[in-house]
């Protein structure tokens, strides 16, 4: 049970730590385009990030592949990147934007996987089975990942309700504000 609460621990702490911005980052433009009301969809949508996220990190951690870190620095923020442009660009279709979010959720998680796998590796002894610490960090990320949304969601309820902000140029602001951080950290980890 120790194991399971220091990985449950660890990754608590790979997305709400102030190390994590890439990750918030990413949230943050994933749910960009969703309701408070829409928040089963989110749910359903930061699972998809956890479940590529998990499927990269057992495969690393067994080494059965393995990405140079300096790319993987790279990919992450280019992930939020492309989410933010999305996000830009489909603004007026929402419906098929959403749908798309699932797959972006899932592959993009594939991607954010790799950047864990090296401290992972390392970690976790080679004779200790990894499923107690894989359930134990995918468990701590997704509760990390509820909290970043309930946050976001609690704040986008205040804007659109209270202060009347509209919709659209929420989505417009976030994503713009995203795209923006995302493509500074992408240009300054060019692995080439």
């Amino acid at each position: 049970m120790q194991d399971f609460l220091f990985y449950l621990n660890l990754g608590w702490e790979h997305i709400i730590s102030l190390d994590a911005l890439d990750h918030q980052l990413f949230v943050l433009a994933l749910i960009a385009v969703y309701s408070y009301t829409d928040w089963k969809k989110i749910l359903i949508l930061v699972t998809a990030f956890t479940i590529g996220h998990s499927i990269t990190l057992a495969l690393s951690i067994l080494d059965i592949f393995r990405v140079p870190s300096a790319w993987v620095e790279f990919l992450i923020p280019l992930t939020i990147v492309l989410t933010s442009l999305d996000n830009i660009f489909m603004k007026n279709k929402k419906q098929t934007l959403m749908r798309a979010n699932y797959y972006l959720a899932a592959i993009f998680g594939l991607i954010h996987g790799m950047g864990f796998a090296n401290t992972a590796r390392v970690m976790i002894a080679k004779s200790q089975s990894i499923a107690i610490p894989l359930l134990g960090f995918n468990i701590g990320l997704e509760l990390g990942q509820i909290v970043i949304v309930c946050a976001i969601l609690i704040l986008l309820f205040i804007l659109l309700s209270i202060f009347k902000v509209n919709k659209k140029d929420w989505v417009l602001f976030v994503s713009s504000g995203v795209f923006a951080l995302a493509l500074k950290m992408t240009l300054e980890r060019i692995p080439f």
